[in-house]
């Protein structure tokens, strides 16, 4: 069965989440648990927990189809260490609040070398990022997001994802989150077919599916290999309609959080019925 749903508002509290996402029709939703623009943000209240935990409940939300995003700030390869420090410290605060939410996995961009050392020594960097935290928390699952390749951000090969994997201790606390956009961006074609079937027979020797945590869903503005992530609405970018097709057909991406971050939020309800209907 297919999870869908979209990355809704937490505006007046992150228990507003899962309440916006049921006007939706969502069977799945993402979230920021804190400001996603500010390093520290004021701790998660008792109530707001509760509440949060509750509303869930109500509407039928369970752990494995909410995929709570971190913050755009934390770069846990970053090259300074007072970078990475500030990265490490907010990316544990954002897995603990996940915890005390009940959620079982988070969503994060893996991080950039800003030009400065190796991708290897990055990658490096973002798997010890990783098995620091793990160590810190119980029970959410580090997952990383494929990235477009933009600027010095790494994590848009497969392979990439694949070294940090192979590089943290716990594999059961590891997992990946594709987004559509990003993949294409990257140079991954899922416009035919053959090119569908290829991307993930790549994605399955590099990575596994056994890791799938999780995908946004997204058309893109740029095209294939551009390495720039601009997402669209679906079926209006490059992208186009038959590669959601392909997703609502395949089994692989069944049980498992699909989320719109197409732009206008407008239409996130029907886009949500269109990928039904597909």
């Amino acid at each position: 069965m297919k999870y869908i749903g979209a990355h809704v508002s937490a505006s007046g509290g992150v228990e507003n989440a899962p309440l916006n996402a049921h006007e939706l029709g969502a069977k799945a939703f993402a979230l920021f648990t804190r400001n996603q623009r500010q390093w520290k943000s004021s701790p998660l209240t008792a109530n707001s927990i509760r509440q949060f935990r509750e509303n869930c409940e109500t509407y039928g939300f369970k752990p494995a189809h909410i995929l709570p995003h971190d913050s755009y700030l934390i770069n846990l390869g970053h090259p300074e260490q007072e970078g990475l420090d500030k990265s490490r410290e907010a990316f544990l605060d954002e897995m603990s609040r996940c915890e005390q939410l009940g959620l079982d996995r988070l969503n994060f961009h893996p991080g950039g070398s800003l030009a400065k050392i190796g991708d290897e020594e990055c990658l490096l960097r973002i798997a010890e990022s990783i098995n620091i935290t793990l160590d810190k928390t119980h029970g959410v699952i580090a997952v990383i997001e494929n990235t477009a390749g933009q600027g010095s951000n790494l994590g848009f090969k497969f392979e990439q994802i694949g070294f940090i994997i192979d590089h943290v201790k716990d594999k059961s606390r590891v997992g990946v989150c594709i987004d559509t956009c990003h993949s294409f961006a990257a140079g991954y074609d899922l416009t035919s077919d053959e090119a569908f079937t290829a991307t993930f027979r790549n994605f399955e020797t590099a990575v596994g599916f056994q890791f799938l945590k999780g995908m946004h869903i997204n058309d893109s503005k740029k095209g294939l290999g551009s390495r720039v992530d601009r997402h669209e609405s679906l079926g209006k970018g490059t992208l186009g309609l038959e590669v959601f097709k392909r997703l609502m057909h395949d089994p692989r991406f069944d049980d498992i959080p699909l989320i719109l971050e197409t732009p206008d939020d407008t239409i996130w309800k029907e886009e949500i019925q269109l990928l039904y209907s597909l």
